[in-house]
């Protein structure tokens, strides 16, 4: 009976132990970003459902429907109170968000994740190969981890896959893996309508490298070349009317809208700007494969 008692005031301690360290694990989110991440920036609508509430540079968009709203990406982990008071001033309510979704499991895009999983109650849904990343607060993603959690962690409540659909109400979005910035970036495709036309948009997670390292040096993520090759090639044949992405100044956010401008989906009704930067994306993929 001693050593049964014992042994579970062992196990206990144990446990205590546990749940002490991973408490006193604290997120340390990188210090010296752009100041255009955090700055406010009005909230205003795109295109039929679909608004922009993200901040100046990170981009977060709501899509409303009757029956809740699905929320891509949080920005920061600051940014929570300044995507309420977006949402809330298109006349929106904040706890009417049913749906998490995210481009890409970086601190910059999930920051404020796990807070307003916990204020709305809403399901976080993430590709499968970024689920490991988002759960361990980036402790293991392959170029920025390593030094502990930059963002609180989230558990997913379903697993995405390339192709899947995401929908609520009578707005479907599918899933189009697009790897390579992390294991499990992706972008969204989907319709949206207003009164004189419906419109194709693709939320695009744009390629960017994130590494310095050789692509061959990369030994936590042996695919990263195939991947972004894929990536750059599978984005190149895609088809949309207005297209969008992680970061405002990636799709010239600022010269195409400016704070007040009247509803106007056509300015985002172009192709060259994402042409372009795909083009400038694979200069770059190409440079860093002839150093390998």
């Amino acid at each position: 009976m001693l050593n049964y008692r014992l042994k579970i005031s062992l196990l206990s301690l144990l446990c205590s132990f546990i749940s002490f360290a991973s408490v006193a694990q604290k997120v340390k989110e990188p210090q010296h970003i752009s100041p255009e991440w955090s700055k406010p920036y009005p909230a205003f609508r795109i295109a039929g459902n679909l608004y922009y509430v993200g901040t100046y540079d990170l981009a977060c968009y709501l899509v409303a429907t009757p029956e809740g709203h699905i929320l891509i990406n949080t920005g920061l982990a600051a940014s929570d109170k300044m995507i309420r008071a977006s949402i809330e001033s298109l006349g929106f309510k904040f706890d009417d968000v049913k749906i998490l979704l995210t481009t890409q499991a970086h601190y910059d895009h999930m920051g404020a994740m796990a807070v307003i999983k916990k204020m709305t109650g809403a399901r976080m849904m993430v590709d499968e190969k970024d689920a490991g990343v988002m759960e361990d607060g980036g402790s293991s993603d392959y170029a920025l981890g390593g030094s502990g959690m930059t963002y609180k962690p989230v558990k997913a409540d379903r697993l995405l896959h390339d192709g899947d659909t995401v929908k609520l109400a009578g707005t479907s979005l599918v899933l189009l893996e697009h790897p390579g910035h992390t294991k499990g970036s992706c972008s969204f495709l989907f319709d949206v309508e207003d009164e004189h036309r419906s419109y194709r948009v693709l939320i695009a997670n744009m390629p960017s490298i994130v590494t310095d390292k050789k692509f061959s040096e990369v030994t936590a993520y042996p695919d990263i070349a195939k991947d972004y090759a894929y990536t750059l090639s599978a984005m190149k044949n895609l088809s949309f009317d207005i297209w969008l992405s992680s970061h405002a100044s990636q799709f010239g956010l600022h010269t195409k809208h400016k704070p007040g401008d009247a509803y106007n989906p056509a300015v985002f009704m172009e192709r060259a700007g994402y042409d372009a930067a795909l083009k400038d994306l694979q200069g770059q993929y190409d440079k860093k494969i002839a150093r390998n």
